[in-house]
């Protein structure tokens, strides 16, 4: 895993602009701390921080390859899950390999097949490649979004880059926030619309597009999608293939030059990730397998069950660490901290995010970098076989995730609500990604409508949490997969009818059924709990001050937007005043108070000019 960025001008020599290109590099150390490498070539130019995941000495970026007198580079983020039958197909064809890396495979694919090499790739990637010949740039994005691509099109000319802050870095970008970008931020977020951004001039690849650009302009096309068909397998067939295709991801995704943990929450999706980790490890030098878990300070002592968090956690994370006999380590995080971490946290993600969902997440990679430079993730079950409140219940259009519109408005003041019309904003957008789904000739009303509702999880709700993923655990150099995002699972569940996901009345019983001889009953059988959050009144009390103490500034951006009482009052009610939940079931009172904290960071720290 590493950071990317690059910039094309074709009516300059960048080769003297060498020191931009590093400045702008530079920005992602920390994405990739182990090595920097700077390529120039007339109008283009590439950066690369390296984080040394596969053949720690031949990887280097960004690297070059010839083929009869044609040169091709590629700078590079990601990781290939099926290297090995790609690099033999290829050498078959007569290529010749010097690394065993997969960013020589990836580049390789490109020479042989061109744009096309993306429908052969398995795994989770964002690279450029610039062909010489041709003198054009090729953006692409892996299909599900797991690895982040942004570029900007900015005096003729294109930056790109893997985080936000990269492409600020040059000069003819500012920090600009338009009224599309408030609407997105305050009606939407912390999601976005796919492809937009908050900042002006700064746009996202969206998952699953290419981007070329030329001396003829910018052309971007979508190269994969879900495809909805009838499906034919009976139910045992079905079991089967669930099965083999969540092992093989697991199996695929644990294949790395450093060693490997997993992230165990004793839920059911991490809890299948350890188990199939754990009997690969078995009798290999891989064995025992690390697991980690996070709980906060106290967090006991206040938790309150509810429709969403049921319960702690412990119980199930000691039966599955016993039962697999891994080496666990669970990582406290104290109240105080949660609340520092809030800032690097916009850092992180260059504009405010999921409050303390992302700060104790940032904090929890740090733990696990001690040690670990890889761990595979349990995100995206719940998105693709349908795990979460919302697929059981009959709600009314728009985003189930975000049933706060109303009292997001009411939280502005009376101009603001006038200049960026939050409510046609999010409608819209609700709109526009729906007509998008592909439907399937001949469904019923009610299907249909779920089917919609699951292309919208995967579009928006599983984005946001790839994205929290991704700039928070990057943040600290480790690298995340995900094997419940491999996109032939994902296509392949797309189209098994609810009444079979559904199986034994329970979410994501499918799954479960996949997985009867594999997990301890108690696990197998849990109901759902999200991330684990914070339950301690003194986080509440802490973000309170803070806030607080921000308002005193009589100059914070948060005055411009909101009316001072109101804000007095959400941070007298602890949040409660506010009576929807921010978004999803995470984020509550005490997360907008942080949410509104990262707003004025976000604001401050990097100077955001505002504009019509």
């Amino acid at each position: 895993m590493c950071g990317i960025t690059g910039w094309c001008d074709f009516k300059k020599d960048l080769s003297s602009q060498l020191s931009l290109l590093h400045t702008m590099t530079k920005t992602l150390q920390q994405r990739g701390p182990d090595a920097e490498g700077i390529w120039c070539n007339g109008p283009i130019g590439f950066g690369h921080q390296r984080l040394a995941i596969i053949d720690l000495e031949g990887g280097k970026q960004p690297m070059s390859y010839e083929k009869k007198g044609r040169y091709y580079t590629i700078t590079y983020n990601g990781e290939l899950y099926n290297t090995d039958e790609l690099r033999k197909e290829l050498q078959q064809r007569g290529y010749h390999f010097y690394t065993t890396s997969d960013t020589e495979v990836l580049l390789v694919s490109y020479i042989e097949w061109r744009e096309q090499c993306v429908e052969k790739l398995n795994g989770i990637f964002a690279f450029g490649i610039w062909d010489s010949a041709e003198k054009s740039l090729l953006l692409v994005r892996d299909r599900l979004g797991v690895k982040p691509l942004y570029y900007s099109t900015q005096n003729n000319q294109l930056l790109f880059a893997s985080e936000i802050k990269a492409i600020l870095a040059h000069p003819d970008v500012s920090a600009t926030v338009g009224h599309e970008g408030l609407a997105e931020l305050f009606g939407l977020g912390p999601s976005h619309t796919p492809g937009k951004t908050i900042y002006k001039h700064i746009q996202e690849l969206r998952p699953g597009h290419l981007l070329k650009y030329d001396l003829n302009g910018l052309k971007i096309s979508r190269y994969w999608n879900v495809k909805s068909k009838t499906h034919e397998d009976s139910f045992d067939d079905t079991v089967t293939n669930v099965r083999d295709l969540v092992v093989d991801a697991v199996e695929r995704q644990l294949v790395s030059d450093v060693p490997v943990c997993t992230l165990l929450s004793g839920g059911l999706d991490s809890s299948i990730i350890t188990a199939i980790a754990a009997n690969k490890f078995a009798n290999t030098d891989h064995f025992p397998l690390h697991t980690y878990s996070i709980n906060y300070e106290n967090n006991a002592q206040f938790f309150k069950a509810n429709d969403f968090q049921r319960s702690d956690d412990t119980f199930w994370i000691n039966e599955m660490s016993q039962t697999f006999h891994t080496v666990h380590h669970s990582e406290v995080i104290l109240q105080e901290t949660l609340i520092k971490e809030l800032r690097e946290s916009v850092y992180a993600k260059d504009m405010p995010g999921m409050a303390d969902i992302d700060s104790s997440l940032l904090w929890f990679s740090k733990q696990i970098k001690d040690k670990f430079k890889v761990s595979l993730s349990g995100e995206c079950a719940d998105e693709i076989f349908g795990g979460y409140p919302w697929f059981y219940a009959n709600e009314a259009d728009g985003f189930p995730w975000i049933r706060s519109t109303k009292e997001r408005i009411n939280l502005l003041r009376t101009e603001w609500q006038q200049k960026i019309n939050i409510e046609d904003y999010v409608r819209e957008a609700y709109e526009v990604s729906s007509k998008e789904t592909p439907m399937l000739d001949g469904e019923s009303l009610e299907d249909a409508k779920r089917r919609e509702l699951f292309y919208l999880n995967i579009t928006w709700f599983m984005t946001t949490l790839l994205d929290r993923k991704d700039r928070t655990t990057m943040r600290t150099g480790l690298e995340v997969r995900v094997p419940f995002a491999d996109h032939r699972l994902v296509e392949y569940v797309w189209n098994i009818p609810w009444e079979i996901k559904n199986t034994g009345n329970m979410e994501k019983g499918i799954l479960r059924k996949a997985m009867e001889d594999l997990l301890p009953k108690e696990v197998l059988y849990r109901k759902k709990n999200p991330y684990p959050k914070t339950h301690n009144p003194a986080y509440t009390d802490g973000v309170g001050k803070w806030l607080s103490s921000i308002l005193q500034n009589k100059n914070s951006v948060l005055l411009e937007f909101f009316n001072k009482e109101q804000l007095d009052s959400l941070i007298d009610s602890g949040g409660s005043s506010f009576t929807a939940p921010w978004f999803g079931q995470l984020m509550t009172g005490p997360q907008l108070l942080a949410y509104l904290i990262q707003t004025h960071i976000w604001f401050e720290d990097y100077n955001i000019n505002l504009t019509n």
